[in-house]
């Protein structure tokens, strides 16, 4: 689906190196995310009032903060295409990591009102209101998890095909749903067999608990990623090995890798050399490293999914 819709509303979509057409496939991809989540905040916020049922009613907060995740991605993603400044000389790059985080913040937030929902209707199970479903509140929620599925495949092509952060945290965010929206759609199933009210509740408990493990791991992967972290051992190998190669250097030190970005790396390193070769020869010899460097690790820092 992401290649068709790249290849009908992007241009030169093949070229996903260029940032301008990255910044095109994060803001397609948002787009479809908000399109997708307002629809099926609607309609659970719809059957909710009618049903009574707090689970569908949190279900659909939870999809309208997702709509409200996919926009603060598409702004992201406007920012980071950005070409670099006098204040920013490596780039804007490094904003998919604050939009990440933003994102793994409302996970956090829906999940603690959840959980706050869930806890007071377990406390008080005597307040808790009468819920009464009709066979379109199942075709509802049944259409949703599959819907959400589709969505985090989507967001999963589409963190592959642009090495996105952002689009990560939402394919994970979707897969949650379609757990919370199962467990929804199962307690609802129940509670109109059984009339066990406080099923509800225990339903979005046990969905808070599971969309803050998701919240949390966004957090600290996106925590990482603004922090910095060592390079992987097999591209310090490679690099050191693809230096090597040359007669020229004697000897490597000082090795740093720098994330600028999901796309953007600078290694920089000291090449020990003879002091006695022609200084001109070294330097040439040095723009070579620099360039077959390039040439071999510039396909090496794409994550794998």
């Amino acid at each position: 689906m992401l290649h068709f819709l790249a290849k009908c509303f992007i241009q030169d979509y093949q070229n996903v190196e260029d940032p301008s057409v990255r910044s095109k496939y994060g803001t397609l991809s948002s787009i479809v995310g908000i399109a997708v989540n307002i629809l099926l905040s609607a309609f659970k916020l719809v059957v909710g009032f009618l049903s009574g049922s707090m689970g569908i009613l949190a279900d659909g907060v939870n999809n309208l903060s997702d709509a409200g995740s996919s926009l603060v991605s598409m702004i992201s993603f406007h920012i980071s295409s950005k070409p670099a400044d006098r204040d920013h000389p490596f780039g804007h790059a490094r904003i998919e990591y604050v939009a990440s985080m933003i994102v793994s913040f409302l996970i956090l937030h829906v999940g603690f009102d959840l959980l706050s929902d869930s806890v007071g209707a377990l406390i008080n199970p005597d307040a808790a209101q009468t819920v009464t479903f009709d066979p379109i509140t199942f075709v509802i929620l049944a259409a949703s998890i599959l819907m959400k599925l589709l969505l985090a495949l989507f967001y999963r092509s589409s963190a592959k095909t642009i090495a996105s952060d952002v689009m990560r945290a939402s394919m994970v965010d979707s897969l949650m749903d379609c757990i919370s929206t199962g467990a929804v759609l199962l307690s609802a199933i129940v509670i109109s067999l059984t009339d066990i009210l406080w099923l509800d509740a225990l339903v979005g408990l046990g969905v808070s608990v599971l969309i803050f493990v998701s919240g949390i791991r966004i957090l600290n992967d996106t925590k990482n990623s603004i922090l910095g972290e060592a390079p992987v051992r097999e591209i310090v190998e490679q690099i050191e090995q693809t230096v090597r190669r040359f007669p020229e250097a004697k000897g490597i030190h000082d090795l740093m890798v720098h994330n600028y970005g999901p796309s953007t790396f600078i290694a920089s390193l000291h090449v020990e050399v003879d002091g006695k070769e022609d200084i001109f020869e070294l330097h040439d010899a040095i723009d070579l490293m620099e360039k077959t460097l390039y040439e071999e690790m510039k396909n090496e820092f794409s994550p794998e999914y």
